[in-house]
């Protein structure tokens, strides 16, 4: 069941892979999330050190969060992912020029999950062709169900 999804994401970069992670939360944001209040319209991944963080997620925290919790709305979040697919990714980013968005949040199993997808940046020619073939099939539908 998806919570929050990047749409944006789709429009600014072709992706070439999506690969599902974990999230180092605290107990507010968990309850901030299942409440909706999430945003990652503008976070990114970053790769440090062998491991893999989380930027820029929004979580605005409840009103009726814990009053000794001083909550932080845009802290980096840590992701949780194999070693070997930690490995993996480091190359692809490295080596090939790719980058790492987050694509959706939602929950599997009563854990909260983010895919994050292996991206590669579309050019301004590449926006207008993608937007040309959506037009295209949304006109074709239209036509059919004229004519039937």
């Amino acid at each position: 069941m998806s919570i929050v999804a990047n749409k944006k994401a789709f429009h600014d970069y072709f992706i070439e892979e999506r690969i599902e992670a974990g999230i180092a939360l605290e107990g507010w944001e968990v309850k901030a999330i299942r409440a909706g209040r999430a945003s990652i319209k503008e976070s990114y991944v970053v790769l440090r050190e062998g491991e893999v963080f989380l930027f820029g997620m929004h979580v605005t925290p409840l009103l009726a969060a814990s009053t000794h919790v001083r909550p932080d709305p845009v802290r980096t979040r840590k992701l949780l992912l194999h070693e070997r697919q930690i490995s993996k990714l480091i190359g692809q980013v490295e080596r090939a020029g790719y980058t790492l968005i987050p694509l959706d949040l939602h929950f599997q199993r009563g854990r909260i999950k983010v895919d994050i997808g292996l991206a590669r940046g579309k050019k301004q020619h590449d926006k207008r062709e993608a937007e040309k073939d959506r037009e295209w099939v949304r006109e074709k539908a239209r036509l059919m169900r004229v004519k039937a």
